[in-house]
């Protein structure tokens, strides 16, 4: 009878070690979250970076018409463009002799836009809404 006893405590050890374990893996994970997140808004916190991505949210576009689009010499639109590349934000791909570039996914584009409503409010007063 007891070693029974004994059976289900060590049990019930394990079961405890294993949530443990568990809580620090979702702690973990949602540290790592916030700190791409935070990268990623940091890329966002450059004018020609932000006008790039509001560019790029209405459709593919080849590096003439995203310089045209936000007003920065091309080498610097280039270098811009490497980076978010670089951070996996935007894709490249080749048409002919030019490169035409897009954002990677929806959540980009949607937050660029919220980012810019947000500009909205403030610079018209308008009153906060959900």
């Amino acid at each position: 009878m007891a070693s029974g006893a004994g059976s289900a405590g060590a049990f019930h050890a394990q079961e405890e070690q294993e949530e443990q374990e568990e809580q620090e893996e979702q702690e973990e994970r949602a540290g790592e979250r916030l700190d791409v997140a935070v990268s990623v808004l940091a890329l966002l916190a450059d004018r020609t970076r932000l006008a790039l991505l509001q560019r790029l949210g209405e459709g593919e576009a080849d590096v003439t018409t995203l310089t045209e689009a936000c007003g920065a010499a091309r080498t610097s639109v280039s270098q811009h463009l490497a980076k978010l590349r670089l951070a996996g934000l935007v894709a490249a791909r080749k048409d002919g002799r030019r490169v035409v570039y897009s954002l990677r996914h929806g959540h980009l584009r949607r937050l660029v836009d919220e980012a810019l409503s947000v500009a909205d409010h403030q610079i018209r007063a308008l009153p906060p809404h959900d």
